[in-house]
């Protein structure tokens, strides 16, 4: 510890925020859904632009800007409906803020995404979204690297990570890596969090 934090905290690229969740009930909702095989990475939509839920709304007229997510409304995929669970995971912050895209990501055993940046996935951003991330199964080589450093999230923590910043995930373990990502539009509620620890 340093001046009463954990080294991890004193970092401004990386976050964990006061919130845990349970992994077991969020892995037995995951496990439910009927996921096809694959290989290297998988991404399971559990809200997504509303004309991609119903085909009966029709894409958004243009916009100068998709970065904040404010060009289209967010619908809840039947995934989402059919998990209560990770639907109360998500209205924890809903309550409070914008929830725009709201993934479930799985990197496949022996696996690496390699280093890239998001360029509107960072609270400095003026016109951005955040995102939280809620690791829900990891293996112990399964490794986060933000700026080149490895961020100790653990199963059920809650992070903001600045994804302008370089990063890359590598899982050399013999299981697959599956965190919930939460995209939400900042407002002060979740930018005092954020700046509080």
């Amino acid at each position: 510890m340093i001046n009463g934090k954990e080294p991890n905290q004193l970092r401004n690229d990386c976050i964990k925020l006061p919130f845990v969740f349970d992994t077991d009930k969020m892995l037995a909702e995951f496990n439910t859904l009927d996921l096809d095989n694959f290989e290297y990475y998988n991404v399971i939509p559990l809200r997504a632009p509303a004309h991609m839920v119903d085909h009966t709304i029709p894409f958004p007229q243009p916009s100068n800007d998709y970065a904040d997510g404010s060009w289209t409304n967010w619908l809840d995929t039947s995934y989402l409906k059919n998990s209560p669970y990770l639907m109360s995971v998500i209205d924890t912050f809903r309550k409070n803020t914008t929830v725009t895209l709201v993934r479930l990501l799985r990197l496949a055993p022996g696996s690496i995404v390699k280093e890239h940046t998001d360029p509107t996935l960072g609270l400095e951003i003026e016109k951005s979204v955040i995102r939280l991330t809620i690791p829900i199964l990891n293996n112990d080589k399964v490794t986060f690297f933000l700026n080149g450093i490895p961020v100790p999230m653990k199963q059920g923590e809650c992070w903001y990570l600045r994804l302008t910043d370089p990063h890359k995930i590598t899982n050399f373990g013999e299981t697959e890596r599956i965190n919930l990502t939460i995209d939400m539009i900042p407002n002060n509620w979740i930018r005092k969090i954020i700046e509080t620890y």
